[in-house]
């Protein structure tokens, strides 16, 4: 069964070619004097960064996937509600942020969805018996809430399967069939609230039902505050509220704006301002538009307190890869913006200058690595080797065009704990 990372080197040349595309050749533009590009092994010969192709962030992800797959393979189903209720009962998480309840989860569904997806994608009929057998287990153990996340999340992945695969000459048996899956769903955890049982998994799945409800605008706020009540330390509830409330899904604008703030308010005493920041941040690399009614400050504000707060490496480089590259002035778009617009955005592109600075420490290149790939990119991706050597140019050019001028006056730019320095050139 192949996964994302096994298409091997004959698609990588492709997916290159569109992350060239992706990035201009002056992707950090803090430097209004065009720059010629300087080869790589230069780069790396005066920023000295330590590069992490495997950092703490995917090596927690992977071990409570990993453990949720074995779990289930295994059929330890008693076990596997253990340690989901467990997590759910600590707030158990990433280094990053992510939740581990919903990673044991994911990790427990992967087999069914994943034999459905292919199915699906090579134009096959999908067996049922890995989601037969789902249904088996839950009624089993009628009444454990993490049975019946695990089966109503596979029934939710599976209906997008099914909508993601629709032919568009006539997909309705693929979108009755996405109806059908997310109406299981909709049952299975209909039996089980969230709140009372204290299990921000059950909200996040309540979210993720939105997708098949009629007019689900009026929901979206409502139920995204539920989850994020019960788990403000998680971002990844609140860049999923901000995407949800994008004209492409369920809002608005002004209704982004309003909930990042309302949401910033409500976490402050955990996230300072960082709040408005989470809400925005997907929003505003999915579309150029929702820049209008940002507070620019506020969102500033708001990546200093994330940064203060959460120290780990993976935040500071996807914030700095956010800046460098999502809110570049030569990003697709952003040149068919007013002029407050494009200022605004130049304002989030310089606080690169602070991020590395003040936090960078080490380097994550498939942070970079997504970053240019999403949004607008989709699968096949090339293997995990040249996505890992793609951030890291990506990033290494990034760091040498800020600080171009330092190095062509004879010195190296490192980082570490202590901070970012400048080192004479040997």
């Amino acid at each position: 069964m192949k996964t994302p990372f096994d298409t091997g080197k004959s698609l990588a040349g492709s997916v290159f070619k569109s992350l060239k595309t992706a990035l201009p050749d002056s992707v950090g533009g803090l430097n209004p004097r065009k720059k010629p590009q300087i080869d790589i092994e230069l780069l790396a010969k005066h920023v000295i960064l330590p590069s992490l192709p495997v950092t703490d962030e995917e090596m927690a992800r992977a071990a409570h996937q990993d453990r949720g797959q074995k779990l289930a393979r295994q059929e330890n189903w008693e076990e596997l509600s253990d340690q989901i209720q467990y997590a759910e009962d600590c707030r158990l998480s990433t280094p990053g942020g992510e939740s581990a309840a919903m990673l044991l989860a994911f990790g427990a569904r992967s087999d069914v969805v994943a034999v459905t997806e292919d199915a699906l994608y090579d134009e096959a009929d999908p067996s049922m018996e890995g989601i037969n057998a789902l249904e088996e287990m839950l009624a089993e153990n009628y009444g454990d809430y993490a049975c019946a996340l695990v089966t109503a999340l596979a029934h939710i992945d599976i209906g997008w399967a099914w909508r993601n695969t629709a032919p568009e000459e006539d997909g309705s048996g693929h979108l009755l069939k996405f109806k059908e899956h997310f109406k299981r769903a909709e049952d299975i955890l209909g039996t089980f609230d969230g709140v009372e049982l204290d299990a921000p998994s059950l909200a996040a799945a309540q979210c993720a039902l939105l997708a098949s409800r009629r007019q689900p605008g009026n929901r979206v706020a409502d139920d995204y505050e539920t989850l994020i009540d019960l788990d403000p330390d998680c971002p990844r509830h609140m860049r999923a509220l901000g995407q949800h409330l994008l004209p492409a899904y369920y809002g608005d604008h002004k209704r982004l704006e309003l909930e990042a703030r309302r949401t910033a308010a409500r976490t402050g005493d955990i996230w300072g301002a960082g709040a408005y920041t989470w809400v925005y941040f997907d929003a505003l690399a999915l579309d150029t538009g929702a820049i209008d009614l940002l507070d620019c400050d506020f969102f500033i504000e708001g990546m200093k307190d994330i940064l203060m707060r959460r120290s780990d490496q993976h935040v500071t480089n996807l914030l700095a890869s956010f800046c460098a590259i999502t809110m570049s002035p030569e990003a697709k778009g952003a040149k068919d913006l007013s002029a407050s617009a494009r200022t605004t955005r130049q304002q989030l592109h310089q606080f690169l200058d602070y991020i590395l600075t003040c936090h960078l420490q080490e380097l994550h290149p498939l942070i970079w690595s997504q970053t240019l790939l999403s949004p607008g990119l989709t699968p096949p991706l090339p293997s995990r080797r040249a996505l890992v050597a793609k951030g890291r140019q990506t990033a290494l050019r990034v760091i040498a065009e800020r600080f171009a001028d330092d190095i062509a006056n004879g010195y190296s730019i490192a980082f570490s704990t202590a901070g970012m320095y400048r080192l004479p050139s040997l």
